[in-house]
Order: C-alpha cells, then sequence, then structure tokens
C-alpha cells in the first residue's frame, strides 16, 4: 500500500475513477476508488490518498482518504463537504450521544408543521381577542358609548420564512 497524491477524477461507467501521482511525476496512473457503502464521494485535487494493488494487474484501487482535521470521538461518524482550497464548507455530524448537527451545535431545527399549527392556534385565540376588544361597548348609566376609541390590529404574523426545504426530518 502507498500513499499517493490526487490529481483530478472523472466518472467512466457509473466509477469514480481517481488520477494520482504514485511514485513520482512519471507515474501517473488511475484507479477505481472503494468507498463505505452509500457513501458517494469525490476528491479534490491534492488530498492524499491510500493506494493498493491488487492480484489483477492493473486494477489498482484508491481504497482511502487521509483526513486533515478529525473531530469525530469513538463511535461518531461526520460527513462533509470541501470547496475546491479543501475548506469545509458543510457537515453532517452524528454524535455518540443521538445527536445530530447540520452544519453546527449552535441553532435548533424544529418540525414546521407542528411549529406552523401551533402558531396558527395562536394567531387565531390573538385574533378572537382583538375582535372582541374592538366590538365591545361601555354601558355608562343605561347609554352604551359605542366602539373602542382606538381599536385593534389583527396578527399578520408569519413563520413560512423559518422553513427550510433542504432539511427534512421525522
Amino acid at each position: 500500500m502507498n500513499f499517493v497524491k490526487i490529481i483530478s477524477s472523472t466518472i467512466t461507467s457509473g466509477k469514480m475513477m481517481v488520477k494520482h501521482l504514485r511514485m513520482g511525476k512519471s507515474d501517473t496512473r488511475e484507479s477505481k476508488q472503494i468507498t463505505p457503502f452509500g457513501v458517494d464521494s469525490n476528491p479534490i485535487k491534492d488530498t492524499v490518498a491510500a493506494y493498493s494493488e491488487t492480484s489483477v494487474m492493473g486494477d489498482d484501487l484508491v481504497v482511502g482518504y487521509v483526513v486533515k482535521q478529525s473531530a469525530t470521538e469513538p463511535g461518531e461518524i461526520k460527513i462533509f463537504a470541501v470547496n475546491d482550497e479543501g475548506f469545509e464548507q458543510i457537515y453532517l455530524h452524528l454524535k455518540k450521544n443521538g445527536d445530530i448537527w447540520f452544519g453546527g451545535n449552535v441553532g435548533n431545527l424544529t418540525r414546521f408543521q407542528e411549529l406552523q399549527t401551533a402558531f396558527n392556534q395562536l394567531k387565531s385565540d390573538f385574533n378572537s381577542l382583538v375582535t372582541t376588544f374592538n366590538t365591545h361597548v361601555h354601558p355608562e348609566t343605561g347609554v352604551t358609548t359605542g366602539p373602542t376609541p382606538t381599536p385593534g390590529s389583527p396578527s399578520s404574523a408569519d413563520v413560512s420564512g423559518a422553513k427550510i426545504d433542504q432539511f427534512k426530518t421525522l
């Protein structure tokens, strides 16, 4: 097994083919990439990879990559994407305590439908209160004084801007 430097990659007949330098600039090879089941990735230029020959001549493999900055604890997995310069852009980190971090750990995702249901109930209750307030009258020695002089306004609040279509949950 050798460590190699990735030059480029292409998809050929549905397979990821990785071009790499093996033993110097004159030893450029193209090999199939092996990944865990269910993972489809495409390495960027200059990534360091583990390369292995097989018992079949010309059927060599890139079997893995060297992670530059590991952030997982035992039992965890992190999937990430980088830009062309190798800087992490987004990640999905499955933590050993059952948490899942979608690109960070400061904010919280919500179940939008449940949030919208509760919000719409609160908005309806508020608008009912505004209507009741605006239509009440004050009895004064047998004379009604009419509607409230400074009426309230119904809510036009909306939570639909909080919905993130790219994130799905149960």
